[in-house]
C-alpha cells in the first residue's frame, strides 16, 4: 500500500504531498523533511529505492523516488509493493502531468494543484493503484475539462439580470 505521496524541489520545499494515513501537521512537516534529506543525500546514479525514515516506519516501509529536473518524486510504500511497479508509477505520473501542462514544471504545480491533485486521483486513491495506462488517465482528464466547460458556459448563459422586487402582502 502507499503510504504517501511527496513531490519536493531541490530545495526541499514540498510541491505536493498526500498521506494515506493520518498523520498531524507537524509530523506530516517532519516527514517531508526527513525524507528531503534521506533523498537529497544520494548520488543520481544510485538504487532509485531506499528504506524509510524512522518517522514514516522505519524498515517496513520504502522510499521510492525518481528526480527531474528540480523535482523529487517520492513514494512511501510498505513491503506488499513492487519497487519498479512504483517506478512505472511514477514515470505514468510525470508523462501524464507533462501532456496535460505541456511540458510540466514547478510552477504547474504551485498554481495548478488542483488538476495536479485531481490527476493523482485517477492514479491512485485510498493509497491504492487504480489506473497505469496513460491514455485511459488522459480520456478521463479530458472528460472532466469537458464538463468544466459546459458547466462555465451553463452559469455564463444565464440570464443575471435582477428580478423585480415585489412585495408580499400590506406595507407595514
Amino acid at each position: 500500500m502507499i503510504k504517501a505521496i511527496l513531490v519536493f524541489n531541490n530545495h526541499g520545499k514540498p510541491r505536493l504531498s498526500k498521506f494515506y494515513q493520518y498523520f498531524n501537521e507537524d509530523m506530516q512537516q517532519q516527514i517531508i523533511k526527513e525524507t528531503f534529506q534521506l533523498v537529497s543525500k544520494r548520488d543520481d546514479n544510485v538504487c532509485n529505492f531506499l528504506e524509510g525514515g524512522s518517522l514514516i516506519g522505519g524498515s517496513d516501509y520504502k522510499l521510492i523516488y525518481r528526480h527531474y529536473a528540480t523535482l523529487y518524486f517520492v513514494f512511501c510504500v510498505d513491503s506488499s509493493e513492487s519497487e519498479l511497479g512504483i517506478l512505472d508509477l511514477i514515470q505514468v505520473f510525470v508523462e501524464t502531468l507533462d501532456k496535460c501542462f505541456e511540458n510540466v514544471c514547478e510552477l504547474d504545480l504551485i498554481f495548478h494543484v488542483d488538476k495536479v491533485h485531481y490527476i493523482l486521483n485517477e492514479l491512485v486513491m485510498g493509497g491504492m493503484v487504480l489506473e497505469t495506462n496513460m491514455t485511459e488517465i488522459l480520456t478521463r482528464i479530458e472528460d472532466q475539462n469537458k464538463l468544466e466547460k459546459q458547466e462555465g458556459t451553463y452559469k455564463s448563459g444565464r440570464s443575471c439580470s435582477p428580478r423585480p422586487f415585489v412585495l408580499l402582502g400590506p406595507p407595514p
